[in-house]
């Protein structure tokens, strides 16, 4: 059996598809598994904040076609750049094991204090406000592109340091550039953090891709997404959660932000297959908590 798996074409995506068909072929060794790259207009689209242009789903739109075409019979995500609201032909198939879901303060190499006189880099809105209500003497600026084009723009003095998340620097072999870790009380990471997501089409048989499922990984996936998904907001909302389950519950903490950009932030647990039920009750109580709520 032949496979051919849909990547975007930086170096971290090609990376985490290649984690895939490792876990692919040890369970298939039989198989013939293809890689095949693309630049999505995300990629191309560097110039603005990404809010302004379309949000994440211009990261999938590519991906996405090429899957409805026939060209690759799987794509390989990270679990946080998906857009919220999936087509229906095109689901989920798995969620692998989640690596390091906090975000990370990087400096310039060979930097050990952080020079809070330049700005702090940050691609997302999420990162933003709360690195505001953090560090409210630190400038945060909007900074684009994928890890390596971003550090560079690091190294030039530009940034006096950037906020990423662990995982990227870690699967990259990067670690070693983390001066700290954000906990998710300072930072609360985005819906998905860590986790890598598996899409097909919808007319795949997917009894093979079992080897590629985490049960506790996609339970938190789908739970941290139905945070989001129960705002209206999408990946570039400032929306975000973090779910961690142990024996059989689950806990789910989110942000919303109100139209003065106030955060609020709430916890809830229960039994870890009510996770997405309990993740939208959540969103229900902080959106009528900062008068977001409107009734449906």
């Amino acid at each position: 059996m032949k496979l051919r798996i849909g990547s975007r074409d930086s170096q971290l995506a090609v990376i985490q598809s290649r984690l895939v068909m490792d876990r692919l072929r040890e369970a298939h060794p039989d198989w013939e598994l293809e890689l095949i790259t693309m630049k999505t207009t995300g990629d191309r689209i560097l110039d603005r904040p990404l809010e302004q242009v379309g949000g994440k789903g211009l990261f999938v739109k590519e991906l996405d076609a090429a899957l409805r075409e026939g060209r690759v019979d799987l794509t390989v995500h990270s679990c946080k750049d998906l857009p919220m609201d999936l087509p229906e032909d095109l689901p989920l198939a798995a969620f692998l094991p989640r690596e390091d879901p906090r975000d990370a303060l990087v400096l310039p190499e060979g930097t050990s204090v952080w020079d809070r006189t330049k700005p702090i880099g940050s691609a997302s809105p999420r990162r933003r406000l709360q690195l505001r209500a953090l560090f409210p003497e630190v400038e945060v600026r909007t900074v684009r592109g994928n890890v390596l084009t971003r550090l560079r723009k690091l190294e030039t003095g530009e940034y006096g340091a950037l906020v990423l998340a662990a995982a990227g620097l870690k699967r990259l072999g990067l670690g070693e550039r983390i001066s700290r870790y954000f906990s998710a009380e300072e930072l609360l990471p985005a819906a998905g953090q860590g986790i890598l997501a598996v899409q097909c089409r919808g007319d795949m048989d997917r009894t093979a891709l079992e080897c590629l499922r985490d049960e506790e990984a996609e339970r938190c996936a789908l739970a941290e997404r139905a945070f989001v998904r129960a705002l209206g907001g999408g990946c570039s909302s400032p929306a975000a959660a973090h779910a961690a389950a142990a024996e059989g519950r689950i806990v789910i903490t989110g942000i919303c932000v109100d139209e003065n950009e106030a955060l609020h932030r709430g916890t809830v647990s229960g039994p870890l297959p009510d996770g997405t039920g309990l993740a939208a009750a959540l969103a229900e109580q902080l959106q009528k908590e900062g008068g977001l709520w409107q009734e449906r």
